[in-house]
């Protein structure tokens, strides 16, 4: 059989594609409101050809059946939040936590659509910050001891002396 027939008979009489509710916009946003947890997942991707999408997921599912709450096409807060917004108050609050990334209009975002949830930082990206931290201040310190250095060894070369760096010894663990 032909599988573009197959395709087209499938989507036009065997499915309920035509009935399907959120046909109409399907293209910019889905909503699955009845997916709504206590604990929920918000972030941004981007699926294809660099367009990003945000998806707000419910973490009790564990990523199987009933997890995604939302897609949306596009990062824009106020994009979202209408969208998002369409779930009616009393689910909203049912939510206990949202857990977002550093972004600010994630943030924005979890504020206004579940006012009475706590909004929690993930994980990766404290530590992606905290590693990004260590590593510049690791960078800095390593060209001040080269600075020290440089000086130590101009200084001996004007006084003609030898210069003899500091050789730390090695630390030997139990």
């Amino acid at each position: 059989m032909n599988g573009k027939a197959l395709q087209y008979h499938y989507k036009n009489h065997l499915s309920d594609f035509k009935d399907w509710p959120q046909k109409e916009h399907s293209q910019k946003w889905l909503l699955f409101g009845k997916n709504l947890g206590y604990y929920l997942s918000l972030d941004e991707t981007s699926l294809s050809n660099g367009e990003l999408y945000t998806i707000l997921t419910n973490k009790g599912a564990n990523g199987k059946k009933g997890s995604i709450v939302a897609i949306i096409k596009g990062t824009k807060a106020d994009d979202v939040i209408s969208v998002l917004n369409k779930i009616p108050v009393e689910r909203r609050n049912i939510v206990k936590e949202v857990t977002v990334d550093m972004a600010g209009n994630m943030n924005l975002i979890a504020k206004k659509c579940f006012p009475r949830t706590e909004i929690v930082t993930d994980r990766f990206h404290v530590q992606k910050l905290a590693s990004e931290a260590v590593q510049e201040e690791r960078i800095r310190l390593r060209w001040e001891v080269i600075e020290i250095e440089n000086k130590a060894i101009e200084e001996a070369r004007k006084t003609e002396k030898t210069h003899r760096p500091e050789i730390l010894a090695k630390r030997r663990y139990p």
